[in-house]
């Protein structure tokens, strides 16, 4: 079975040093589903456009839009790679924009995943409750991109939806009040893929800041990397 993936960590650059900020416990971001382009996803196959926050101890944690080669088209909160809750109030739709949060709220030993589309105001969220003795609430790494499954055949496929990327950012928690959390952009982009070499058939393309946030666009084309922005 066919794993590929490509994309790029999310850091601040300080004298063009670009690293992962400290503390942090949370991220964010936009991802607005601009065209369909049609489901050519092989048999028993499936594609995830990544929200994807790395624990200290290098556990994934991923609130991901998920296609599949059946036409069912969602988002999934998934732990250790394991999926945890597919949400099914808020469903992906052409022309919508939706919010994606992942927050480790240490006081009450839970990771938050919550998804908002922003296009008419719905909500839904779910917690995962966890051992505060066997996780470390602290993140280390996001990693923003796109992951491709084949189950058939050792190739890659064409992208499922077009999509932008925007309002990037970790949250930290607020030091003078326990029940909320402060958010910053990120400055910096550095590429990374699954070392393959492969030639992607996805392209990064617009890649501006919007309200101080790093925005880009992901559409059909080829690329070798992720986007390398400010480093």
């Amino acid at each position: 079975m066919l794993h590929f993936w490509v994309g790029s960590f999310c850091c601040v650059a300080e004298k063009n040093k670009p690293h992962f900020p400290r503390e942090v416990v949370a991220i964010y971001d936009v991802i607005k589903i601009l065209n369909d382009m049609g489901n050519r996803i092989p048999d028993k196959s499936w594609m995830l456009y990544l929200l994807e926050l790395f624990n200290i101890k290098n556990i994934p944690i991923e609130l991901n839009l998920i296609c599949q080669y059946d036409d069912q088209n969602y988002f999934e909160a998934i732990f250790q790679g394991i999926n945890r809750y597919r949400f099914k109030q808020i469903l992906p739709k052409v022309g919508n924009s939706y919010a994606r949060t992942i927050l480790m709220d240490t006081k009450n030993n839970i990771i938050r995943y919550s998804l908002s589309d922003q296009t008419n105001n719905e909500s839904e969220k779910f917690d995962l409750m966890l051992d505060r003795f066997n996780f470390d609430f602290q993140g280390a790494s996001q990693f923003t991109g796109i992951e491709w499954w084949n189950k058939m055949t050792n190739s890659l496929y064409h992208l499922r939806y077009e999509v932008e990327i925007s309002q990037l950012m970790f949250g930290l928690q607020d030091p003078r009040d326990y029940e909320s959390f402060i958010f910053a952009p990120y400055t910096a982009l550095v590429p990374n893929n699954d070392g393959s070499e492969a030639n992607y058939p996805a392209f990064f393309s617009d890649v501006v800041l919007e309200d101080q946030c790093i925005c880009y666009t992901v559409q059909s084309g080829i690329c070798s990397s992720g986007i390398r922005y400010n480093c």
